[in-house]
């Protein structure tokens, strides 16, 4: 079987670490490329030698190509949801940028989708995939740790306290649907469930520092009306008491991650930044002190080759799936809903779908 084709749906940022992963994979090539900004297309088709045939506009006109094989969906939030529907229609397995849609009842609605007529899918919590993150899993799996009681994590950047950077999308709720928590918290919310479960109760208090940001095209300022950043108490399944600090105003950070967790017989400490790493205590290996583990090269997966893997039947079960995605938009909503009445709120795992 030859290498798989991949089409690519939107051409910003995000689109440097897709195409990286489907260039370094023996699996798949890029076959076609889309987006709306008409620059970046030929500029784009340029850099990895895409023919005009394959250079789109449209989405729809991408998925329509009988030779597409699979697809990546990396736009704004907003249009998250029009896409995997038409991706879903079109029956192109895909791998959708996070947070999967700006409300649960969308997340809902393609989740059932699915159900219905399951396609080969991945949602890009992009953690998942770090060696620490993954041997942190077997580890609380293998009951290394005991009874979980408290997790404790961080998510910090810096980029949002330069008062030059413009009003880009991610500032603005009605293309991202919020702010550092949607576009962080999110990645934290889903870590935790991945190494320890469900978030169920959440109090959150969220800010903006940095109120109003000259409009890309030069015409003034416009208003920031997302979250700077955003901390939250919450409950866990078990009883797990649990915290997240997320910001993208921590001076000197650059893509900062933490995750501590405690156990009866252990504990562990996950960072990511230069790198990932692991530090564990561990009772039942006499453990005095905190010490780096060395994590075996069994743990190491890329991204897209684990999408690859799975468009061609041999996932290892550790990809984040549409049902994540919908509990992970369930808990975003949930902190949202939250810290907007700064009060305790439950987070339902049954959503209706309207419309």
């Amino acid at each position: 079987m030859g290498k798989l084709k991949i089409g690519m749906i939107g051409l910003g940022g995000i689109a440097n670490f897709h195409s990286e992963g489907i260039l370094a994979s023996e699996d798949a090539e890029i076959w076609s490329i889309c987006d709306c900004d008409e620059e970046k297309l030929i500029q784009r088709s340029k850099e990895w030698n895409i023919p005009e045939s394959r250079a789109y506009l449209n989405y729809s006109d991408l998925l329509k190509d009988p030779e597409v094989d699979a697809v990546t969906i990396g736009t704004p939030n907003f249009n998250h949801f029009e896409i995997a529907s038409a991706a879903i229609k079109h029956r192109k397995p895909f791998a959708l940028e996070k947070p999967v849609t700006m409300k649960a009842e969308e997340a809902a609605a393609l989740k059932e989708a699915l159900e219905r007529e399951p396609l080969p899918h991945m949602i890009c919590f992009s953690y998942r995939y770090k060696t620490a993150a993954r041997y942190a899993k077997c580890l609380i799996e293998e009951g290394k740790l005991g009874t979980i009681h408290h997790v404790y994590s961080q998510y910090f950047q810096s980029w949002g306290i330069n008062e030059d950077v413009p009003l880009l999308w991610r500032f603005q709720k009605e293309l991202a649907g919020s702010g550092a928590m949607g576009d962080l918290g999110c990645h934290i919310l889903d870590l935790n469930r991945f190494l320890v479960g469900d978030t169920e109760q959440v109090f959150a208090d969220a800010g903006t520092i940095i109120h109003e940001r000259n409009h890309l095209d030069g015409s003034g300022k416009g208003q920031v009306d997302v979250d700077d950043y955003c901390h939250v108490l919450s409950r866990m399944e078990g009883g797990i008491s649990s915290t997240m600090a997320i910001s993208r105003f921590a001076y000197g950070r650059g893509n900062y991650q933490q995750i501590e967790v405690y156990g009866t017989k252990g504990a562990l400490v996950y960072n990511l930044e230069a790198e990932d790493s692991l530090r564990v205590k561990l009772a039942d290996e006499g453990d005095q002190e905190f010490r780096k583990v060395q994590i075996p090269d069994s743990f190491k997966m890329g991204q897209m080759q684990a999408f690859f893997n799975l468009v061609g039947g041999h996932g290892d079960g550790k990809n984040a799936t549409m049902a994540d995605g919908y509990m992970n938009q369930l808990a975003v909503d949930a902190v949202i809903q939250s810290f907007t009445e700064q009060q305790w709120v439950s987070i339902q795992k049954e959503h209706s779908v309207t419309g």
